[in-house]
């Protein structure tokens, strides 16, 4: 089994850090410790899982002990072994339906067979490293099926809240609830419609008291309150019943045909697995979102599968409910503060404890309080806010298919009929192309709204062939693909329109499509005899400049017969066009000229589709979330490698992102300055220092002639030297033998001149401790320091942790980002 277990398995000692990035790392651990943070976590969801557990287990027709067991070792076993740490795993409303429908063809001891095979399916999954692969279901076919379940449970429990008993599928309850409304038990109805008002109100409590109240959680309230007026008022309902746990059915051997078996092990797999990943992507969001997060390692959802599938193992085995992440006991969970899994587990020892210690008080809570619970959890699992989602994507019909179809066949058969949908409805988006031809100002516009493939490719010669022999064009894609049957019907276009004396302008949002040649739609067929080397474009990943760095090389100097930097005369053809120069681009050098088009780009494509962001900007502001202090390099852009765009960042370089400290001599007021902003004015949440490979400052450090022991580099005269004389403490701090040297995690520094860099990082944020805007915003607890270190040639960033062994720059992967 331990091939199978993920790398990421044996977990770092940072995952878990209650600290902060850059405090001191925490001292040895001696024995098992539990932070009050995660014993408090614990509590709160353990008071939450214990009602849920038990009217999920109600709600299935499986014995009320199955829900307490598979809380306990979803807790116990998931809680260890999952890739989630702070997701809380447990019998699930989304499963209800599956499991309802294997207890009630199959029988129970069946149905923890099927559970047990159910677990193995996910471990082997697990071992495939297939996890991420649930990720690319379209989330209207699982919001769909999340509400046809939640509709099915409230449904069903709509009967047992008035006092009767639920029948096996919808359609048979729809039809059995007006005899049901006519013979209704009024107690069992007041006992719900109490619980109800409690869960509906609880949250709702006004005032500073309130405030203190709903850290009681509703459920427990509402089922509380519901028991103890029962009790009082002697009323006779069905209450809890837990056998002995002497007489508690295990799994036995799977009995019934086959091929209904294996259905039953795919739905349950299925709901189990997609349930559990997006429940760990979503807390991953929760936890990150939390004020004072900082650095959040992502959850592994590898070794998530295989932890889960765990549980259903021993869940199963032991006669449990099928397990899986349960988004209700996630999102207490992060919200009471836990920092670790240890939270997780120790609300499985709660339920242990609970399930063998208050069996008596258990007993009292009438059946129809558990079934208002457990229907008020149905009716939101129909979330409005999915339902706005999916309408604004014109994703609803996928949606509306889905839930339907489980509501009415299954689930299986409901998310098959979901995919259908959406392979329809992308087939269909696929297909629909709308080509319009305008005039305006004697310019003929073609736009093609849509994926431009074969199928649009009559409706595009027409309209293409309405534009008059010799006229000014401007084709513009609005799509993000193109076959090559229509690329090839636009090339031959262009070609002939250009060559009896028209223009064609290329434009959209894909001005380049990544089929066939996809340079040469931008600028024009190549001429005879020139490499075409449009296929090689080393600047792809950026629009807007390779509109003006991947232009074709002009013609050598000796076959030109001018000199590289000779500037063109007024009335002179551009060489990469062939068109006249305008006014202003006349008697420029190639510098200037580049300058000019990478500024007419921008007015072009780009300001039309920020000028409202820019103008909102203008309007209220500058408010960046962070100050970023990077070094001059060209290479280091500092917006695509945070993926952050206008009023994002609050950015500060200089050669060698260093950070002269308060009255250094030779100092620098315009760092300080840019401190003292961003902190005391701006309120910058956090300050990263960023230093990359290849850095020359570095290398100039390292080939500096010490001067003295206390002066690490000669003076210099000119004003670079003097400069990087603040560099002087990082290289006095790499020649210290005596600590421990910054790393990279994974591999070893390359060079001196990289773990020079790395220790550049560290120095240079204890340099931004000794400023006093920072000091003072650190102690306060609204400031975060952050090292970076980006290494070019790998286009990879690496992030730096505390670790018990000492500073190590973590790889940021590219999980992470997807997340």
């Amino acid at each position: 089994m331990s091939a199978c277990v993920p790398a990421g398995a044996t977990e770092p000692a940072h995952t878990e850090r209650a600290h902060p990035p850059h405090s001191p790392p925490p001292g040895r651990r001696r024995g098992f410790r539990v932070a009050s943070a995660d014993l408090s976590a614990a509590v709160a969801v353990f008071l939450i899982a214990l009602p849920l557990s038990l009217g999920i287990a109600l709600t299935t027709g499986a014995p009320l002990q199955a829900g307490l067991v598979a809380a306990a070792v979803g807790g116990l076993v998931a809680g260890r072994l999952g890739g989630s740490p702070l997701q809380v795993s447990g019998p699930a409303a989304g499963l209800t339906v599956v499991t309802a429908d294997v207890i009630h063809q199959y029988g129970w001891r069946t149905t923890c067979a099927v559970t047990v095979l159910a677990g193995l399916a996910q471990l082997g999954l697990g071992c495939l490293r297939v996890a991420r692969g649930a990720l690319a279901v379209s989330p209207a076919i699982v919001h769909g099926m999340l509400a046809g379940i939640g509709v099915t449970i409230a449904v069903a429990q709509a009967h047992i809240v008035l006092g009767g008993e639920p029948q096996s599928s919808v359609p048979d309850n729809l039809r059995a609830l007006p005899a049901q409304l006519a013979g209704l038990d009024p107690a069992a109805l007041a006992m719900s419609v109490l619980t109800l008002a409690v869960l509906l109100l609880w949250p709702r409590l006004p005032g500073r008291a309130g405030h203190l109240l709903r850290r009681v959680p509703a459920a427990l309230v509402a089922v509380a309150g519901a028991t103890a007026i029962a009790a009082a008022a002697g009323l006779v309902l069905p209450l809890v019943d837990l056998p002995s746990w002497r007489s508690h059915a295990l799994a036995g051997l799977p009995e019934g045909p086959v091929l209904g078996l294996v259905a039953a092990v795919l739905a349950t797999t299925l709901v189990c697995s997609v349930q559990s990943l997006l429940g760990a992507v979503a807390v991953d969001k929760l936890a990150s979102a939390r004020p004072g997060a900082g650095h959040v390692v992502r959850s592994d959802l590898d070794r998530e599968l295989l932890g889960q599938g765990a549980a259903n193992v021993v869940s199963g085995t032991l006669g449990g409910l099928p397990v899986a992440g349960v988004a209700v006991r996630s999102t207490a969970n992060v919200h009471a503060g836990a920092v670790s899994r240890n939270s997780t587990m120790l609300h499985g020892v709660l339920v242990v404890a609970a399930a063998l210690l208050l069996v008596p008080l258990l007993e009292l809570i009438p059946l129809a309080s558990l079934a208002a619970l457990v229907m008020a959890v149905g009716i939101r699992m129909v979330s409005l806010h999915h339902i706005r989602t999916v309408t604004r994507h014109r994703e609803v019909l996928v949606y509306a298919v889905t839930a339907l179809g489980v509501i009415s066949l299954g689930v299986l058969e409901g998310v098959a009929l979901g995919i259908a949908a959406a392979v329809g409805v992308a087939l269909h988006r696929l297909t629909r192309t709308r080509i319009t031809h305008t005039e305006e100002d004697g310019v003929h516009h073609v736009h093609v709204r849509g994926q431009l493939t074969f199928l649009a490719v009559p409706r595009l010669s027409r309209a293409l062939h309405l534009v008059p022999q010799g006229a000014d064009a401007v084709v513009a894609l609005d799509g993000s693909f193109m076959d090559h049957a229509a690329y090839e019907t636009l090339q031959d276009w262009q070609s002939t329109h250009t060559a009896r004396g028209g223009t064609v302008e290329i434009t959209g949002r894909r001005t380049g499509v990544r089929i066939a040649e996809p340079g040469a739609l931008a600028s024009g067929p190549v001429p005879d005899g020139e490499p075409d080397t449009s296929g090689d474009c080393r600047c792809r990943a950026w629009t807007a400049w390779r509109n003006h760095q991947c232009d074709r090389p002009s013609p050598a100097p000796d076959d030109a017969g001018a000199r590289p930097d000779e500037t063109l005369e007024s009335g002179e053809a551009d060489p990469r066009t062939g068109r006249a120069l305008s006014a202003p681009a006349r008697g420029r050098t190639p510098g200037g000229r580049q300058l000019a088009r990478g500024l007419s780009t921008f007015q072009r494509r780009t300001a039309p589709l920020v000028r409202g962001e820019l103008a909102r900007l203008a309007r209220e502001g500058q408010r960046p979330s962070q100050l970023f202090l990077t070094c001059a390099d060209s290479r280091v852009v500092t917006s695509m490698i945070t993926s952050s765009g206008p009023g994002d960042l609050f950015v500060v370089r200089n050669v060698g992102n260093l950070v002269p400290p308060p009255g250094a001599e030779s100092g620098d007021d315009s760092v300080a300055a840019a401190l003292e902003y961003a902190v005391d004015v701006l309120a910058v949440r956090s300050i990263t220092v960023c230093g990359h490979s290849g850095c020359g400052a570095m290398q100039a450090l390292l080939d500096s002639r010490p001067a003295s022991p206390a002066s690490p580099a000669a003076p210099a005269a000119t004003p670079l030297g003097r400069w990087l004389r603040h560099g002087g403490p990082s290289l006095e701090r790499l020649r210290d033998t005596g600590a421990p040297a910054p790393r990279l995690a994974g591999r070893p520094p390359a060079d001196d001149v990289e773990q020079l860099c790395l220790t550049n990082v560290v120095q240079q944020l204890e340099h931004l401790r000794a400023h006093e805007s920072v000091a003072h915003a650190l102690k306060e607890g609204s400031l975060e320091l952050h090292g970076v270190y980006f290494h070019v040639g790998e286009a990879q960033a690496y992030l730096l942790a505390e670790q018990e062994e000492g500073r190590v720059f973590d790889r940021v992967r590219d999980v992470d980002l997807v997340v």
